[in-house]
């Protein structure tokens, strides 16, 4: 059975120190199903990172790390995530984008390395380090650190998208692996803001790779596991299903939807291009 985790809800992962400069904490359904089943689509090739960054509309420092992750979403060895916080809402300008659970899952970061360094723009690699998220050599340095796990992207993960149906393969490994949690994200690639208060007053700012929602395909424990969901049931609060045209998965070990666990490495992950 499809189990959702609603990141979003109330699990108290979320954030949050002040004070840091880098802001520490119908139809057309029809239409747009069509379009899914007409043909097959598949990512090729094995990612070297999953790059999760933590924004906000809210907070000054971001736009320069919003534009670096539009950069590196081009490059396809690269799952490029964009998860918007709710913390800083109280300035005065609500994100619109934001998602409680992302809060949830930074701190649930912190926890897991055993710092408090909750900000934003918070990049996460693999995982496992954080960076600035406007620092693209960080980001690349980072992305070396975490290869020198063997554990880190292991998995060739593949997923597919046939006749209104997302399937996710995720084969056997060896030895005694890790057990892992099996996520698949949908997301809109490119979100325009108009900004109204707060700290970037009047600019519109374009977010890449926006995650709109979480949902928990299943548990992976060290055997081959093949998930299947319909792309109907892609839509969520706050969006619709024309919103996506690409989806994430990602295959990490530990556990991040109840509050006190942990979030561990990047075992494996795939996305797609639904357009």
């Amino acid at each position: 059975m499809i189990g959702e985790a609603l990141y979003m809800a109330s699990c108290g992962v979320g954030a949050l120190g002040t004070g840091m400069k880098h802001r520490a904490l119908g139809y057309l359904v029809v239409l747009i199903g069509a379009a899914f089943v007409a043909a097959p689509a598949s990512f090729a090739g094995e990612p070297r990172a999953v790059i999760e960054l933590f924004t906000s509309q809210g907070c000054s420092s971001c736009p320069p790390a919003d534009k670096l992750l539009g950069e590196l979403a081009r490059d396809p060895s690269l799952v490029t995530m964009s998860l918007a916080v709710d913390y800083w809402d109280y300035l005065g300008w609500k994100d619109t984008l934001a998602l409680h659970g992302h809060s949830n899952r930074q701190r649930a970061y912190s926890s897991a390395r055993g710092d408090r360094d909750v900000y934003t723009p918070q990049a996460v690699i693999n995982g496992v380090v954080h960076v600035l998220g406007s620092d693209k050599a960080a980001i690349e340095k980072a992305i070396v650190q975490t290869r020198q796990n063997a554990k880190t992207l292991s998995l060739p993960v593949k997923m597919t998208v046939v006749d209104g149906k997302i399937t996710v393969d995720i084969p056997a490994a060896d030895g005694n692996p890790d057990s892992a949690e099996v996520w698949l994200c949908p997301i809109t690639t490119s979100a325009p803001v108009a900004i109204g208060r707060g700290e970037n007053s009047g600019r519109t700012l374009t977010y890449n790779n926006v995650v709109r929602r979480w949902i928990k395909l299943g548990v992976w424990r060290g055997k081959a596991e093949t998930f299947s969901i319909p792309v109907s049931d892609m839509s969520g609060a706050g969006y619709a299903i024309a919103d996506i045209d690409r989806l994430a998965v990602v295959v990490q070990s530990g556990v991040a939807a109840k509050p006190g666990t942990l979030p561990g490495v990047m075992l494996g992950a795939a996305q797609i291009s639904l357009r």
